[in-house]
């Protein structure tokens, strides 16, 4: 049996359980509360579905931590942007204005290019780049290809020109309303 430190009660950790809006909160708490009212680890990692060994670790940081030691801390890890920083972003919106260097369109690979010559590194991954694309609202548009073998403007108006005229279309005679698959059947009483 797990020693249980008393920074809530077993009802309000039962309640946490219950009403908590993050699952793996709640699943924490969960685990936390079932070990609270006694029961023992192999027990809890039953219901729980956690192996004993973290039901351990995670009994020990609420002890020593309380209860903003339960749920997800990785999303609040401390870190912060190291490469998508909002500084490199409204620079990227700047020059994406203006055209790339080499001329025609921008693409991921030119971002990533610019991207790390901004920073001061080797090279960017151009997933960065789409990364950073997103991040500002933005996407790759490319043109249509063209098609190398498509007549000129001049071959496209003299085709026009040559091409016969399309008559007039007939409207064809409306279709008889009679079924002509079978015999004739008559719905009258008689």
């Amino acid at each position: 049996m797990a020693h249980i430190a008393d920074h809530l009660s077993v009802e309000e950790l039962g309640r946490r359980h219950r009403t908590s809006s993050d699952a793996c909160a709640a699943r924490h708490y969960h685990a936390i509360w079932l070990l609270a009212q006694g029961r023992r680890m192999s027990e809890v990692a039953a219901l729980t579905g956690f192996v004993t060994r973290w039901l351990e670790q995670l009994a020990s940081r609420y002890n020593q931590f309380g209860p903003d030691a339960l749920g997800d801390r990785r999303r609040h890890n401390g870190t912060t942007a190291r490469l998508l920083t909002p500084e490199l972003l409204d620079r990227l919106r700047t020059r994406l204005e203006m055209p790339p260097p080499d001329g025609g369109v921008w693409n991921t690979i030119k971002i990533a290019t610019w991207m790390a010559q901004d920073l001061g590194l080797v090279s960017v991954y151009p997933q960065r780049a789409w990364d950073a694309l997103q991040a500002i609202g933005w996407s790759i548009q490319a043109p249509r290809p063209k098609n190398p073998a498509a007549a000129s403007p001049d071959e496209q108006d003299a085709f026009k020109k040559n091409s016969p005229r399309p008559s007039p279309k007939r409207k064809h005679a409306a279709q008889d309303a009679r079924s002509r698959s079978s015999v004739r059947t008559s719905t009258a009483s008689g």
